[in-house]
């Protein structure tokens, strides 16, 4: 049975809403950005990369593709299993079942060793897959614990939440690494046992969620409760299914917020690459201490908490499409510096200016969008959402990889990654945000579905 429903805005939900960003993102900091590909790269494969059917692959490549794939999956799943979550009224179990897979495989990367590339590539893909999905359930419920006024704070404060967070658990593991030789551990052991620790981490802060966070039910659950028959996971997967083709033909009706997910489509790869990328990049092609990469890292997610409520704040004033357009320009300027990089110095640089301006831009992205869905599908949206987004982020590692593995050098891929943003501005600038927010009232299913 579900508890009373909590009226919007109450500090308790969103408290707990928060810390889920504050528990996930060790996760994405140590393990997807941090640690792990530096582990891959430098242990798992080795600087002598692999030979696959004559062809020769190096760690960054590899990893290129594993990011991709990951991302593929999910592109498959999103939508549908927001379907499902909307109509059972299930998003937070969904959340918390892919939040604690996640975790498992995470703890899981620990016992992956020199040589372990393939066993390391799948549980990787597993506990990024889930991350993914996890989040899609996450967002999902900003339009239902908060009024619209609000949405922009609470989306940034999220963010804010999460890279402290992060940034905490990393800089634990980084202490790990750095006295390691006094903790009589290798430099390797002290790596595994700090993607174990984010693990760990990302599942014991998910509690907090799972206690304060209460699912409103939705009409179609209500409904649903009110039919004796029992359903099966069968049945509510054809719903799922039925609810996206519906949406796909109902989607002229959203005309604004379909041009807003196609310019999130391309100026997200762009982000999407560079975090992915970017620590694999310092260390392939810059030939950088681990201990600088990891360094950069951590003062990116200070940065970043505090950027993510500036441009909050920022977009109090100017508006969240001006801003968000604000840090487009921004990030085609950091991209463009990033090409000519070669020093210690320029790295860091460059990751103190990625800190400023990343936060900002995906706390007003995603607190936008959920201004302007539909409410009662909220996780079949954001799954939608995530279809958009998760495509582009298929094809920015890829091409990212491919245009490597051509050139024989990461350094070239990085002017991809500037057509990204730019073409992201410019579908921006037709986005009017008075027509989108009229998608948010629309019915979009009259009818019952069973």
């Amino acid at each position: 049975m579900f508890k009373t429903p909590v009226a919007k805005n109450n500090p308790k939900a969103v408290f707990g809403w928060c810390m889920y960003d504050w528990a996930n993102s060790a996760y994405v900091t140590t393990v997807a950005v941090g640690l792990l590909p530096i582990y891959f790269a430098s242990v798992v494969v080795g600087s002598e990369g692999i030979v696959i059917r004559n062809t020769h692959y190096s760690a960054t490549a590899i990893w290129g593709f594993t990011v991709g794939t990951a991302s593929l999956i999910t592109f498959i799943l999103a939508p549908v299993l927001g379907a499902i979550a909307d109509f059972t009224n299930t998003k937070k179990r969904f959340l918390l079942f892919f939040a604690y897979t996640g975790s498992l495989f995470t703890i899981l990367l620990y016992f992956s060793e020199k040589g372990d590339i393939w066993r390391t590539v799948v549980f990787f893909i597993i506990a990024q897959v889930c991350f993914i999905s996890a989040n899609v359930f996450y967002d999902a419920f900003l339009p239902h614990i908060v009024t619209r006024d609000k949405m922009d704070m609470v989306s940034g404060k999220g963010f804010a939440y999460g890279y402290i967070g992060g940034g905490i658990q990393f800089a634990l593991s980084f202490a790990l690494i750095a006295f390691h030789k006094r903790l009589c551990i290798s430099q390797a052991q002290a790596v595994r046992i700090g993607i174990l620790t984010a693990g760990l981490w990302w599942a014991f802060f998910t509690l907090f969620l799972a206690k304060n966070l209460i699912e409103i039910p939705s009409n179609s659950y209500s409904e649903s409760k009110a039919n004796p028959k029992k359903h099966s996971f069968l049945h509510y997967t054809r719903i799922g299914f039925i609810r996206v083709v519906e949406t796909a033909k109902h989607v002229r009706r959203f005309k604004h917020l379909v041009l807003f997910l196609f310019a999130y489509m391309f100026y997200n790869d762009g982000i999407q690459t560079v975090i992915n990328m970017a620590t694999i990049y310092g260390k392939d092609e810059l030939n950088l201490p681990t201990t600088t990469l990891l360094l950069t890292l951590l003062m990116v997610q200070v940065v970043a908490s505090v950027g993510a409520i500036a441009f909050s704040k920022i977009s109090e004033r100017f508006g969240t499409k001006k801003t968000v357009m604000l840090t487009l320009i921004l990030w085609s300027i950091i991209v463009l510096c990033a090409y000519f990089v070669k020093t210690t110095k320029g790295f860091i640089g460059i990751g103190i200016m990625i800190g400023t301006v990343m936060g900002g831009s995906q706390a007003l992205s995603r607190s936008f969008y959920g201004s302007i869905i539909p409410k009662e599908a909220s996780a079949e949206f954001y799954g939608f959402y995530n279809i958009f987004t998760k495509f582009s982020a298929i094809w920015g590692p890829f091409i990212f990889a491919t245009v490597h593995q051509v050139t024989g050098t990461a350094r070239n891929s990085i002017l991809s990654v500037v057509v990204l943003f730019l073409l992201g501005f410019l579908i921006l600038c037709f986005v009017d945000e008075k027509k989108a927010r009229k998608s948010e009232g629309l019915d979009l299913f009259n009818g019952h579905i069973s």
